[in-house]
C-alpha cells in the first residue's frame, strides 16, 4: 500500500472510523456508477491509482472494464458502418 493510504487507514484506526473512505461518496457520482463515456474517461485519467484503497482500487478496475467495453462498442459500430458504404460513399441501388 501507498504512504497515502496507511496514513488514511491510520486515521481512521485512531478516530474509530471506517477503513473505507466514504467522504467520496458525497461528492458526486461515485465511480462504480458513473455511466461509460468521457466524463468516465477523465476521471480514469485523473485518479492517483497509488492513493487508492483496495475497494477504491477494485470500483477503479471495474470502471475500466465498463469504459473499455463502451469504447469497443463505439468501434464496432463504426467499422460496420464503414464495411457497409461501398466505395465511393453511394449506396448500393436496391
Amino acid at each position: 500500500m501507498s504512504p497515502g493510504v496507511v496514513d488514511f487507514l491510520f486515521r481512521q484506526l485512531v478516530t474509530g472510523g471506517p477503513s473505507e473512505d466514504v467522504q467520496w461518496h458525497k461528492e458526486g457520482t461515485i465511480l462504480s456508477a458513473q455511466a461509460p463515456g468521457a466524463e468516465l474517461a477523465r476521471r480514469l485519467a485523473e485518479t492517483e491509482l497509488a492513493a487508492l484503497t483496495p475497494s477504491e482500487l477494485f470500483d477503479y478496475v471495474r470502471a475500466a472494464q465498463r469504459l473499455a467495453a463502451w469504447a469497443e462498442g463505439l468501434r464496432e459500430d463504426a467499422v460496420s458502418r464503414y464495411c457497409a458504404t461501398p466505395p465511393g460513399g453511394t449506396a448500393p441501388a436496391g
